[in-house]
């Protein structure tokens, strides 16, 4: 019989709706239920494209025996993380705390109040059946120790991710911008891109603040890093070569072997940097690599609606990255006598170049001129008979089980994907991306929004809505703005950006809390600082206000993003990947922002000029009405540009070379 998790709909919780588990979701039944019997929380967290999470599943959870000791000694709360990141947030911290590890599946043991007292991240069926034996006799014999313990666990948890108030001002030069990416170039892999280490992930923040340094600083050494990172990502394993769009990071250290899941987080971020280095470094890599990931979301993570899913499984029928290897005899039977060329180009070897499977995941090494010279074929030749090769294998491939879609639609994922499209039309100016950002925009408005600035998380429920979503909607919405000059979008999100000025700002610290004062309080209300895959929060609205605060000319916004800058920035130059959004904010403190003001019935074609040349510290306004402080006076001008900072306007020009001219 299926568990309480059959009505949910997330599709995590759905896939365990079947184990013999009695699973309840998080909600009041299952909390009361812990306190009413006095029995222990299992509170069990992980997502539906996670393959660890899937393995433990079928190990432990779909087993009998397991499910006993389970439901017997313990109240068992399955979790989808992506639905309930702030559950998430504070038994991940608790994990950290007493393992120095993370990740998921993550599996916490908590007192019957939801105060943590042991966790880990994968079990396998032995030691899980340990763990809860172990427990269960700790909690009967020995209650005084595990709450001393659970005491002094939560201080660590309310502690953790803490910044103080930093009330004195401080100006800001590049030499604070160089203490923060000094140290981090120690660990730059000049060969194969990325850091250092292994497993490596995308980190598109990273990048994209590095990308910014090494153009306002002049520092070529960043330069190198950043270029060979974005061509090695786009050649390797970890980026689909076949249907486009990339994995969430490859297990070794030359991004060749990926865990195959494919987040849409990841490739919402990834086209917005590709985006930014065509504009940057024109190089033709980079538009191949924004319209293949736009053509894999558009097929793949794009629902009837206009909303964008979650994910793509890394399994299908139970083997991780089937659904995207080949053997060579697979490569051979499917493209005939084409078969040779490309198994040279993408490094397809009888053995398999995945040894650990015996098949093979597609990559790239060499530059396509050098292997122009080697198989005697022209550039153009050589990229049609590979682009004809690649769409019989995608013909093919779509023929086989396909991995796991998770179809929730979630408002702050949607607000990367729509400023990613948003970012591809600024770089590529193609019409449709432009059609697609503001469908979803409408999308969001419409299926998440209130209408007066209150989002909800999820679409199809009434979950509620974090601090990310708002500021990654908010953003998305400024990002849509400046490709169209249509107003209403900018007071969208200034309208989202105050409801979280009015319900998640504290006073006390200077920053903002992850969860909104509306919503049912957990055992810690934490604040959520360190960018990581996805930047965080308060990082993220740290940029917003600054943004708004010159659009609309409001000097609170300005203040409250100079607080938040000046209470992380002591923090910043030992752990600059951690801080990299932050670190953008700071880039703008110390070069300033250039507030472009393009009017008259020319403003879109001079927009589109203006997006051409790499100016990486500015916002772009106009069109031929407005109502936005820098506008007034102005949209009488004919075809006119302004370049203006620091509250003050230089004359008037009409071509944009002129503009450049007094920018430079």
């Amino acid at each position: 019989m299926p568990n309480r998790l059959a009505n949910s709909t997330s599709p995590y919780l759905q896939q365990h709706a079947n184990n013999p588990v009695d699973w309840f979701p998080w909600g009041q039944e299952a909390l009361q239920k812990a306190k009413d019997e006095n029995k222990l929380l299992l509170i069990s967290i992980g997502y539906s494209a996670c393959h660890w999470c899937h393995v433990m599943e079928h190990e432990s959870f779909e087993k009998q025996e397991v499910a006993e000791i389970m439901n017997r000694f313990f109240v068992c709360i399955k979790v989808d993380r992506e639905e309930r990141p702030d559950v998430d947030q504070i038994y991940m911290s608790a994990v950290q705390l007493m393992t120095n590890r993370g990740g998921w599946p993550l599996n916490c043991i908590c007192l019957p109040d939801q105060r943590p007292v042991y966790g880990g991240t994968y079990f396998p069926k032995k030691d899980w059946l340990n763990v809860l034996l172990n427990l269960t006799d700790f909690w009967n014999e020995k209650p005084k120790e595990a709450e001393d313990y659970a005491v002094r666990l939560i201080e660590g948890i309310h502690q953790y991710e803490q910044f103080e108030l930093v009330k004195e001002a401080k100006e800001y030069s590049k030499s604070d911008l160089e203490a923060i990416v000094t140290p981090w170039k120690r660990n730059f892999d000049m060969v194969d891109g990325g850091l250092k280490r292994a497993p490596k992930f995308p980190m598109p923040n990273n990048w994209q603040f590095l990308m910014r340094y090494a153009h306002l600083m002049k520092d070529e050494a960043v330069n190198m890093s950043v270029r060979v990172t974005l061509e090695k990502m786009a050649f390797g394993g970890i980026y689909d070569q076949i249907g486009g769009g990339f994995a969430r990071y490859s297990v070794d250290g030359k991004w060749h072997v990926p865990h195959f899941e494919k987040m849409l987080y990841d490739n919402a971020q990834l086209v917005s940097l590709y985006a930014e280095a065509f504009t940057w470094a024109v190089d033709p890599l980079y538009p191949k690599i924004i319209e293949e990931t736009l053509t894999f979301i558009e097929r793949e993570l794009t629902s009837p609606e206009g909303g964008f899913y979650s994910a793509l499984d890394a399994d299908s029928e139970g083997v991780e990255g089937k659904f995207y290897t080949f053997t060579k005899a697979e490569v051979e039977a499917i493209l005939g006598e084409d078969a040779e060329l490309f198994c040279t180009y993408f490094h397809v070897t009888e053995e398999g170049n995945w040894e650990e499977e015996q098949t093979n995941i597609f990559f790239r090494k060499d530059d396509a001129d050098e292997l122009d010279e080697r198989l005697g074929l022209s550039a153009d030749e050589l990229q049609t008979k590979i682009n004809q090769a690649r769409q019989k294998i995608l013909d093919k491939r779509s023929m086989r089980v396909r991995p796991g879609l998770d179809h929730k639609i979630l408002a702050g994922w949607n607000g990367l994907m729509l400023k990613g499209y948003c970012d591809a039309y600024r770089a590529l100016n193609e019409p449709q991306y432009l059609e697609t950002a503001k469908r979803n925009a409408s999308f969001i408005l419409q299926n998440l929004s209130n209408g007066n600035g209150k989002l909800k998380r999820v679409f199809g429920n009434d979950s509620p809505a974090f601090l990310d979503d708002y500021t990654l909607v908010a953003e998305a919405l400024i990002s849509l703005y400046e490709v169209t000059f249509e107003e209403n979008w900018l007071q969208e999100a200034r309208k989202i950006n105050d409801y979280a000025l009015d319900h998640f700002y504290d006073l006390s610290s200077g920053m903002f809390f992850y969860t909104s004062d509306e919503d049912a309080q957990l055992i810690a209300r934490k604040t959520e600082v360190m960018d990581n895959v996805i930047p965080a929060s308060n990082s993220v609205m740290a940029r917003n206000l600054k943004k708004l605060g010159l659009f609309f000319d409001h000097s609170e916004y300005l203040e409250l993003s100079a607080q938040l800058l000046r209470n992380v920035e002591k923090n910043m130059a030992p752990y600059g990947s951690s801080f990299s959004n932050w670190a953008m904010l700071l880039l703008d403190e110390v070069f300033g922002i250039y507030e472009i003001v393009l009017v008259g019935d020319e403003a879109e074609e001079k927009r589109k000029a203006f997006e051409q040349k790499y100016l990486p510290n500015k916002i772009i306004l106009g069109g031929t009405k407005g109502t936005l402080p820098l506008l007034q006076d102005k949209t009488g001008s004919k075809n006119s540009i302004f370049v203006c900072k620091d509250k003050t306007c230089q004359l008037p020009v009409n071509e944009v070379s002129e503009a450049f001219k007094q920018i430079d």
